[in-house]
């Protein structure tokens, strides 16, 4: 899923709640800004659209539509952000989160959406600066997958898929390392055997203080806030959030006890020096895709929080 290029690139701005200052697209530029943005959709999730029909399932792709919830369908939908106003847009003014005024331009609401989700908007300006700030790590080596298998392969989640060193092997790689699981979604999946030896016990209540950049769960769940934060955010910034996601997501899986070789990934043997060396290096170019899509982020959400 290589990033597309997009029709026109939308600049950053100042949140307003109805916004006289934002930037008024007419009819003929905003319908181009939406078009782009279902082309590049189309091409982000098209492969997914016919395994869904087809019904058949993909281990490493299918996570970003069953984990993260946004449909393709709602994926589709372009939201402009906070710094644009669309002239003559019915299809918009009908949206939840947009107020059109006396001149008919559609603007988003980002008042009402602070009120209505209050808790998200406190949540995000707590955890994305203080997961901005944190000392990233690059030494956990994708060993969260291989703690959701230890001592329980037969109820592993890709059971049609074999585990690459074996039940014995993945057992002995899991025991033979240190364990410093920082998310909580990822070790809450832990095995009985495997969640006594993380370092650290991540709960729900401690992911302020515990998630760092280095994390390539936090930097995938960008793309939850993100999306979580429509239509205050650009349906762009989205698409750059879910772009990471699938990036970080094939190396999550590559790095991983499984062998999806078959599906053309090769893996990334984290048991050896090597495989070590290549999934800190692909960790850290992460951290830094993550820094600016975080800080994107952060420049929403930290007006919303005054509002």
């Amino acid at each position: 899923m290589s990033r597309p290029p997009t029709a026109a690139a939308e600049p950053a701005g100042t949140l307003t709640t109805g916004a006289p200052s934002a930037e008024v697209l007419p009819p003929a530029a905003w319908k181009l800004h939406a078009e782009a943005h279902r082309a590049r959709v189309d091409r982000i999730v098209g492969a997914h659209d016919v395994r869904r029909a087809e019904g058949t399932r993909h281990p490493v792709e299918d996570f970003l539509f069953s984990y993260y919830r946004l449909r393709p369908a709602q994926l589709r939908q372009w939201h402009p952000g906070v710094d644009f106003a669309l002239l003559d847009s019915p299809e918009h003014a009908a949206r939840r989160f947009y107020r059109t005024d006396a001149d008919g331009l559609t603007s988003v609401d980002a008042a009402a959406f602070a009120a209505d989700r209050a808790d998200t908007v406190a949540l995000l300006g707590q955890l994305l600066p203080a997961t901005a700030i944190a000392t990233p790590h690059f030494g956990c080596f994708g060993l969260h997958e291989w703690a959701m298998v230890h001592g329980q392969p037969d109820t592993r989640r890709h059971r049609d898929w074999p585990l690459r060193l074996g039940a014995d092997g993945t057992n002995a790689v899991v025991e033979s390392h240190v364990l410093r699981c920082t998310h909580y979604d990822a070790f809450r999946f832990f095995t009985p055997s495997a969640a006594p030896l993380n370092q650290l016990q991540p709960t729900v209540w401690s992911r302020v203080e515990l998630e760092q950049p280095g994390c390539l769960h936090a930097n995938m769940d960008l793309y939850k806030w993100s999306y979580k934060l429509l239509p205050v955010v650009s349906s762009a910034l989205v698409l750059d959030c879910l772009e990471l996601a699938h990036d970080v997501r094939e190396l999550d899986m590559r790095a991983s006890p499984y062998d999806f070789s078959a599906l053309g990934y090769s893996p990334v043997p984290i048991e050896t020096a090597e495989g070590k060396a290549h999934y800190v290096a692909a960790q850290r170019a992460f951290t830094q895709r993550s820094t600016s899509l975080r800080a994107q982020l952060m420049s929403v959400v930290k007006p919303l929080t005054r509002l």
